[in-house]
């Protein structure tokens, strides 16, 4: 029997060739998801761990707890600290560190490095450990600064040029004095680094006097272990915290595989995706191998091979076409992944420098689901063969199912698709994430229901196609025909391609209504011009909002700032804005009260309002984070949004409890409204600085439509491989209808039908196919879109339903162009017949 599966396995090379580049495909993508995402993350764990060399034991603060009406503050890394650390036995040598987000320009007056990778450091003294001059010296004083070596080399930087940066708004101009080399992970990655001397950094990142971290060096015969002891003993305990350097790398290499697993995971679902259309193809190869040898294994059963015999020769098959496929996919993987690590530095993200990984793991994985997939997938086909009573089989009387069958496959169908839609709709009513779970589950039983029910919705849906096939005439009638002859076969190869239109559509119609909703939500909530921002969301300096409101033009400003504070007995940020102006640029619908903000009269969004049981009119304290007490009264309570919410009270009130206020943004109205003249006028008040960003509503809808953009061209690109997969799909079932039906495709031949129309019915017989599966994806993709919108908008109350047509029918045009290009092997097959040979094949 091992003979003989080897014999089927040489004698069926070019169908099983389909089946060996489906599972390719997706054991490909696999393979390919883990040898790129390993490499990265051990590129970055390397560099890491070189980044942490200096490092023997760390001293951080350690937060305080809140505590009744007391905001817990983290303490102060002071001078006095650092002088004790470096006085315990077994230390080396110590460096206090400063740092935060430092924003460079290039020369065209673009932001270097990717925003939040920005960051800016302190330089230690003469000569710092941690970095290496290149050339030039250390910067001293605040009119210079340290560059490191590749955003230099990107931005076109040398010693002595004068670069534009920002911290926190405003713009200065230091002069580079050196440039150095570093192992920090964060420049790996493509940010940049930019290093001042100690006092400048304190002063630029608001830590006069103190540090955010004290790096201790182990004397020579000190492990870190014991200097950490050491440490421990001589600092506070409730004030600060030690950990060592290799503990440091530990996690630091840690949150890096949490960082790449997310993406893994990511690209995993849809090599699943792709991998689970393919068993659909290997399904249907299987079965159509099996019905070539139909009289040969009843032959076998007659001579005395049993069913598990039969059965196993089918699987023998099935692993060697699986292990072949797993080998060529984890190459072709091996392939993907260095690809997509050079796609990555083409996109501008750098990853550093390391060999490509290929574990162990990776190879077994390979090919165990290249195996374990063709099997699982034959298993079906394999079994269905060695059922057949050799009678049967040598007289082709098995080939039709059951009416049992079938009635008991539409009942379970039914009873499936019956639980999905009610699920579904059963998790729209839900809440926030307690719907996502349900949801979840009932589009997975509906998928599968619908993938059940399909042979009996072929039959209706192909039907309806009958008076545009009527136009083809011979050629369309006998198309129809065809594709109903075998419904399981035809709703296979349909499954494949709806499973991938389902999640393009659902997706589309989501990420439409999404940036539609959010559109909506920009244009009512907000009556001013512009909102000014930094460009990787930090704080901004107050100087900003001075700045915009002394330009000319400029009729209305407030800027939107951040605070802490505890009221009963829970810690809440409340939002400082300006009083007078807030009305005028903002747009929100009160439930209650009157939209006043000044002195101790406050505005509070409907949940907060809810959670504390308060409405127009009620009084509360409110403990800011200086300790301080204070008796507001809520004035109205608005409908908030993912723009505004919470408490907003008037800045006299929330600026004399900060130490350094900082704002989140600042809104804008001008005398003129928004104009191309009137953004260019607030930038060049700004001094044109990278770092801030200047948007205007229209801006604020563009850059989230490109975010969406973005978002869905990657995902159109990954299940571009499932759509591959359906391709291969359909040409293998259009080869199976061709070689069953050779003898009356030649008996069509004899009779007057020409290649011409034999091409037409093949091509006919695979579009209406691929349209049905079009259909049936598109269906399902837009309920899916409509729950899963349902479900966002319980906490998004502008969130509208778009129905994409352009896009849908887009998509509809694409399984059409899939089943014409499926088609055209099989048609140039079946027009090739011999007519004399056909009409004497069995």
């Amino acid at each position: 029997m091992f003979r003989t599966a080897l014999r089927n396995v040489l004698a069926h090379k070019a169908r099983l060739l389909m089946t060996v580049l489906a599972v390719m495909l997706g054991v490909a993508f696999v393979s390919g998801t883990l040898v790129f995402t390993n490499t990265i993350s051990e590129a970055f764990q390397k560099s890491s761990a070189k980044g942490f060399g200096q490092v023997d034991v760390a001293v951080t603060a350690e937060s305080q707890d809140d505590e009744g009406d007391r905001i817990g503050k983290t303490p102060e890394l002071t001078q006095a600290l650092l002088d004790r650390s470096a006085k315990v036995p077994g230390a080396g040598s110590v460096i206090g560190v400063v740092g935060g987000f430092t924003a460079i320009a290039d020369k065209d007056g673009k932001l270097v490095g990717g925003g939040f990778q920005s960051q800016g450091g302190n330089y230690w003294g003469d000569k710092d450990p941690r970095y290496t001059l290149k050339e030039g010296t250390a910067p001293r004083g605040p009119g210079q600064i340290a560059l490191d070596s590749e955003t230099a080399r990107r931005a076109g930087y040398q010693v002595g040029d004068t670069v534009r940066l920002s911290i926190d708004g405003p713009v200065l101009s230091p002069e580079i004095t050196g440039i150095f080399t570093t192992d920090d992970g964060n420049v790996a990655a493509g940010g940049s680094l930019t290093l001042f001397d100690t006092a400048t950094a304190q002063q630029l990142f608001g830590k006069t006097g103190t540090y955010d971290e004290i790096d201790v060096k182990a004397a020579a015969g000190t492990s870190q272990s014991a200097l950490k002891a050491a440490l421990d003993k001589a600092l506070p305990k409730d004030l600060v915290e030690t950990t060592t350097g290799k503990q440091l790398a530990d996690d630091q290499a840690e949150a890096i595989s949490a960082s790449t697993s997310g993406l893994r995971q990511g690209l995993l679902v849809f090599a699943g995706i792709a991998l689970f259309v393919g068993t659909f193809i290997i399904a249907n190869t299987f079965t159509m191998l099996v019905a070539q040898r139909t009289k040969e294994l009843a032959l076998l059963r007659a001579v005395g091979a049993s069913r598990r015999q039969v059965t196993r020769s089918v699987l023998i098959e099935a692993f060697v076409v699986g292990t072949v496929a797993g080998l060529t996919g984890l190459i072709a993987g091996v392939g993907i992944g260095a690809g997509m690590r050079s796609l990555m530095g083409s996109l501008g993200a750098t990853v550093p420098d390391g060999p490509l990984v290929v574990s162990p793991g990776t190879v077994a994985t390979a090919l165990v689901v290249g195996v374990v997939i063709t099997m699982l997938a034959a298993w079906l086909p394999g079994r269905r063969a060695a059922k057949i009573a050799p009678v049967a089989a040598m007289s082709s009387v098995h080939a039709t199912a059951s009416t049992k069958s079938l009635v008991l496959r539409n009942t379970i169908g039914a009873l499936l698709s019956g639980a999905g839609v009610a699920v579904v709709l059963a998790a729209t009513t839900m809440s926030g994430s307690d719907g996502q779970a349900p949801m979840g589950i009932g589009a997975a039983l509906l998928v599968i229901g619908v993938f059940v029910l399909t042979p009996l919705l072929s039959r209706p849906l192909i039907a309806a196609a009958s008076p545009v096939l009527r136009i083809f005439g011979v050629s369309g009638k006998l198309a129809r025909q065809n594709s109903v002859r075998n419904p399981r076969r035809t709703a296979a190869t349909a499954s494949a391609l709806m499973v991938g239109l389902t999640l393009i559509t659902g997706m589309t119609v989501m990420a439409g209504s999404l940036q539609k909703s959010i559109d909506k939500m920009a244009s009512t909530a907000i009556k001013a011009d512009y909102v000014v921002s930094m460009a990787n969301g930090n704080e901004l300096s107050p100087d900003v909002e001075k700045k915009l409101e002394a330009t000319d033009g400029v009729a209305l400003t407030s800027p939107l700032r951040n605070a802490p504070a505890r009221i009963d007995g829970q810690t809440e940020y409340v939002t400082g804005v300006t009083g007078s102006a807030i009305r005028e640029l903002t747009d929100l619908t009160l439930d209650g009260g009157s939209f006043e903000v000044g002195g101790t009269k406050v505005v509070v969004d409907d949940d907060t309002a809810t959670s504390h049981g308060w409405k127009a009119g009620s009084d509360f304290t409110v403990a800011y984070e200086d300790g301080e007490k204070q008796r507001l009264t809520v004035a109205g309570v608005y409908q908030g949004n993912e723009m505004i919410q919470g408490i907003i009270l008037d800045n006299t009130a929330l600026a004399p409890h900060q130490d350094d206020p900082t704002d989140m943004q600042v809104m804008v109205k001008t005398s003129g409204g928004a104009s191309d003249a009137t953004k260019d006028r607030l930038e060049k008040a700004l001094g044109a600085n990278p770092a801030i960003k200047v948007q205007s509503k229209q801006d604020l809808s563009d850059e989230i439509a490109q975010m969406f953009t973005l978002m869905l061209n990657m995902l159109y690109g990954l299940l571009a491989m499932a759509v591959i997969v359906a391709v291969l799909g359909v040409i293998n079932t259009l080869a199976m209808s061709v070689f069953e039906r050779s003898q009356e495709i030649g008996m069509l031949r004899a009779i007057g039908l020409d290649r011409r129309a034999v091409k037409r019915m093949v091509r006919l017989e695979s579009l209406v196919i691929a349209l049905f599966g079009g259909v049936l994806g598109i269906g399902l993709g837009v309920f899916f879109g409509w729950a899963a919108g349902e479900l966002i908008g319980t906490s998004m109350p502008t969130y509208e339903l778009v129905l994409p047509w352009a896009r849908m029918a887009a998509f509809l045009a694409l399984a059409a162009a899939v089943g014409v290009l499926a088609a055209l092997w099989p048609a140039r097959r079946a027009a090739g017949l011999n007519v004399l040979a056909a009409i004497k094949s069995e």
